[in-house]
This record gives structure tokens, sequence and C-alpha cells, in this order.
């Protein structure tokens, strides 16, 4: 008997309360996003998919000078330098395991070309892991391009230099 009137309670005082709640959010806006067709805005200072920036005549930044690989803390980067025909320097190969890179952003500090930099997007999943090896030409940015959304990254601000931005 005692179950009996325990149970009848709460159809008489739980349930009502648990439409509240449901009532409460069924007028307000929905919190989910269309993933696929919506993508969430990251922070601006999010570090995601790196980007190997060219000139504007179309030729790479990369002079290999090296000193990203030396700044990587996971020791993510792989590359080779190379001369070209007129004596430029530059990479023959360049690697960079995502398996192991913890985008930290050292790479895009160490730079002196600003050749290399980390951009917004987020979507790295797949289903081999020599896919996580990303090679240069998978990372060089496509020329010629009508939009531009990379320029208006903001960089860092190289104090030591006195290097100011102009683009703000």
């Amino acid at each position: 008997m005692k179950e009996i009137l325990k149970a009848f309670g709460h159809v008489i005082f739980k349930m009502p309360l648990g439409f509240v709640v449901t009532l409460k959010h069924l007028f307000k806006k929905p919190v989910t996003l269309d993933y696929p067709a919506r993508k969430k805005p990251m922070a601006p200072r999010y570090r995601g998919r790196h980007y190997l920036e060219r000139y504007d005549d179309g030729t790479e930044r990369c002079v290999c000078c090296g000193l990203c690989a030396a700044a990587c803390p996971a020791d993510a980067i792989y590359m080779e330098p190379e001369q070209s025909e007129n004596g430029e320097r530059r990479a023959k190969m360049y690697e960079i395991n995502l398996l192991r890179c913890i985008f930290c952003g050292f790479c895009e500090e160490a730079c002196p070309e600003e050749a290399i930099f980390l951009g917004q997007d987020y979507e790295f999943s797949d289903y081999q892991r020599d896919s996580f090896i990303w090679t240069r030409e998978q990372m060089l940015v496509p020329h010629p391009r009508q939009d531009n959304p990379f320029k208006r990254i903001y960089r860092r601000v190289r104090r030591v230099y006195g290097v100011t931005d102009k683009t703000k």
C-alpha cells in the first residue's frame, strides 16, 4: 500500500514538474547547430590547419631555413632544402606530422618569412594514419585566389624589430 501511495504522489507532483521544465525549454532558441551545413565559428586565437603562404607572384615564401623545425617542441616538422635554377633556396620536401603536432604555433612565430601559419579550419579526421602527414603541396595556399581571407589574420607583432601592424 505504501508503494502505491508513493507512485500516486509521483504522478501528481513530479510529472507536472517535468512538464514545466519541458515547457520552459520549448520556447527557447535551440543550442544545436546544423553541423555539416553550418560550422561553429572558432575563437580568433584558435590554431588549426597549417598553411604555407605564397608571395603575390605565386612563388613560395618558405626558404627552408629550418627555424620552424627547430622551434617545434614535438619534432613534427621535417624539411629538406634545395637550390632552384636561379640560386634561390627553397623547400624540396616539407612535411608536418599532425599526429605529433600539438598546434602550439611556435612554428608560426619562428618563421622569419611568415611562410607558415595556422588557420581556423578544424576538420582533420581520417581513417588512415598516413593521411595525417601533410606535404608541402597539401599545405600551399592556392594561387591565384580571388578572395584572400588569410590576409585578415593578424600576425603577431615582432616587437624586437619594431614592426607595427598596419592592417588595423
